[in-house]
């Protein structure tokens, strides 16, 4: 999951991962998108899409659509030799509109060559074969001129996957090669089929220039990846400043009492946790606890799966704390082993490092673990300035010990990559100051995510087809805790800084006429260009009132008339020097302010007030305005 709202840069692409938008709170396969807010997801997605593109490098968007969950994703036999169906997605028409295709959306307005298909069922048909989804949706409602790719053996029909807008399989399939032309033959397929498939492939060469921007003869696998064959060195050094720069900005700070962070140059500095280590030190084992939700023995710098990668090197914390001791002239001590450490009482902080991991291909069995909540509990009880850092692989739960008086500082680092040590230190030693927003909601209690905390399971009248009824609609994450009037622990959008910023002044302006509906108009990529139509400016001042310079990520919220109570439709990251005022600018377009009109098939306006609010967070928005249709 994207760790922050930023505009440019992510650290390791994995293709652009729309989905899984977090529906299902422990969904193993949540770190892979960008957030569980659509706008959001959709806004990175863009960005990330004509980026990757922009280098000749084709982008393949994934997984659609409504791939919420790990369990049950896939057909299976059981032991008793009973074949059990994939779950399915059960979806209305307007949550799927204005929640799980808002961000692909993006991605087709963006020009990705490639969308894949996801394993599930949706609407109790497989996704790769899903016409209403394929060519409903994707290719006919967003004019998506690209091509269709399954997930891996995401194949479950031959001439009807086709027919019903599957252009690519892989790895590979028995069911098409030959038979596509037995049933062009026979009257099952038409030949313009078969021809757009080949057209959507091959077009992708020209959109993307390949026959330029692709050395001869091309780069590809070796036939033996063992034996001698000749190395490619995917590597830039003019990335490294990006990387790091991402890993920074992935932080985010969510406790610093008395301001206890960023540190001053400490005498002695101790170091607890199997997080801190890099990968196999010493060998030595964490015991594991029964369901455990975290990765032993190493830094967690990425999630499992499929999606996980080989750094090209590895800075784990203490390497980076022990060169920085070694600048101050400070001493460290460590123990990543002990869940109940022995502590110096001379220590000036002690540093705990813990992590809460996730994977492809099963569920979290969890929001946090006994082990590391126990160690920290343990070591703030012998050490009044203690700092926490969790790398986490989606929403940890930290209620056992975020109120501890001796917890002083608290870091969710999400998913660093390569500079995981570099980057916090930069952060705890203050050349870095945070920036970084929760792209999800922290809950007080795991039960305050409601039915949404688990996955749907094979159970019931309908086992050997499992169900997942999407009835809480567009209401998940934030949009729910504000339904439900539930205070979350940290709010979507929440994190601190080690500065102050103020917000003062909002100006909504009207800038075109328009009507209720959108101009009909041919079908581009991306849909109705209409939808981009921009209708309104929204301004405010943004002043850093504190000692620091730092970035303050400006967010504007949307009330629509018979819909959530708030919704992100802007976020703008401004870099200011301490004392310093800058004007910050939103456009809201067709497509911000409507919602989806199930009886027209078409996006509206809404008649009556629109509620504008800006400020640092979902929960925390200082300033308010209104609108009227």
């Amino acid at each position: 999951m994207g760790a922050e709202f930023r505009r440019k840069g992510v650290n390791l692409l994995l293709g652009p991962v729309v989905g899984p938008l977090g529906r299902v709170v422990e969904g193993g396969r949540n770190w892979e998108g960008f957030s569980t807010d659509p706008y959001l997801t959709g806004a990175l997605a863009y960005e990330t899409i004509v980026g990757v593109q922009s280098s000749g490098v084709g982008a393949s968007t994934k997984h659609f659509i409504a791939n919420e969950q790990e369990t049950n994703r896939n057909p299976e036999t059981n032991h008793l030799h009973q074949d059990i169906a994939a779950v399915s997605s059960n979806i209305d028409d307007k949550t799927m509109h204005e929640l799980y295709l808002w961000p692909f959306q993006d991605a087709v307005l963006a020009g990705s060559v490639s969308i894949m298909c996801s394993y599930q069922r949706i609407n109790n048909s497989y996704g790769c074969q899903n016409s209403k989804t394929l060519n409903g949706l994707l290719k006919t409602e967003l004019g998506f001129q690209g091509y269709v790719v399954t997930d891996w053996g995401a194949q479950h029909a031959g001439i009807a996957a086709a027919n019903a807008g599957l252009d690519m399989m892989m790895p590979a399939t028995e069911t098409w090669g030959d038979n596509l032309t037995i049933a062009i033959n026979n009257g099952s397929m038409e030949a313009s089929r078969l021809d757009d498939m080949a057209t959507r492939i091959m077009a992708t060469w020209f959109q993307l220039d390949q026959a330029k921007n692709i050395p001869h003869p091309g780069i590809g696998m070796p036939a033996d990846v063992n034996a001698p064959h000749q190395k490619v060195m995917g590597k830039n050094a003019e990335s490294k400043d990006t990387l790091l720069q991402g890993a920074i900005e992935g932080h985010v700070l969510v406790k610093n009492t008395n301001s206890a962070l960023p540190l001053k140059m400490p005498d002695l500095i101790s170091v607890f946790g199997y997080d801190a280590s890099g990968p196999d030190l010493l060998g030595v084992a964490i015991p594991p606890t029964s369901g455990t939700a975290m990765a032993q023995n190493s830094t967690l710098y990425i999630g499992g799966g499929s999606g996980t990668n080989s750094a090209a090197y590895l800075d784990s914390p203490i390497d980076a704390i022990q060169r920085q001791a070694y600048s101050d002239g400070s001493s460290v001590s460590w123990n990543f082993y002990s869940q109940n450490p022995d502590i110096n009482p001379t220590s000036d902080v002690c540093l705990v490092f813990v992590n809460s991991y996730a994977s492809e291909g099963s569920d979290r069995p969890g929001l946090s673990d006994e082990y590391s909540d126990t160690l920290i509990t343990n070591v703030a009880s012998k050490c009044s300035n203690t700092v926490v850092v969790i790398h986490n692989a989606g929403v940890r739960i930290v209620e056992n010990w975020i109120e501890n008086e001796n917890v002083t500082a608290v870091i969710l680092a999400h998913l660093p990559g390569q500079d995981s040590g570099r980057a916090v230190v930069d952060l705890l030693y203050g050349r870095a100051n945070p920036s970084g927003k929760l792209p999800y909601t922290v809950a007080k209690n795991s039960k305050d995510y409601g039915d949404l905390l688990h996955s749907s399971k094979s159970d019931g009248k309908y086992w050997r087809f499992p169900q997942s009824d999407f009835t809480e609609g567009q209401f998940i994450d934030y949009r729910a805790f504000d339904l439900k009037n539930i205070t979350p622990r940290f709010e979507f959008g929440f994190g601190m800084s080690y500065t102050t910023f103020n917000y003062t002044g909002l100006q909504v302006q009207k800038t075109r006429a328009f009507s209720i509906y959108p101009p009909a108009e041919p079908i581009v990529e991306g849909g109705n260009p209409h939808l981009w139509d921009h209708l309104f400016k929204v301004s405010t001042t943004l002043h850093n009132s504190g000692l620091v310079d730092g970035a303050e990520v400006a967010q504007l919220y949307v009330g629509i008339p018979n819909g959530p109570i708030r919704q992100l439709r802007g976020f703008e990251k401004v870099f200011l020097s301490s004392g310093s005022t800058a004007e910050v600018t939103f456009s809201l377009t067709r497509r911000d302010l409507s919602s989806w009109d199930v009886n027209a098939q078409q996006w509206a306006l809404q008649r009556g007030e629109y509620h504008i609010w800006i400020g640092h967070s979902s929960r925390k928005l200082p300033i308010h305005a209104s609108l009227t249709i």
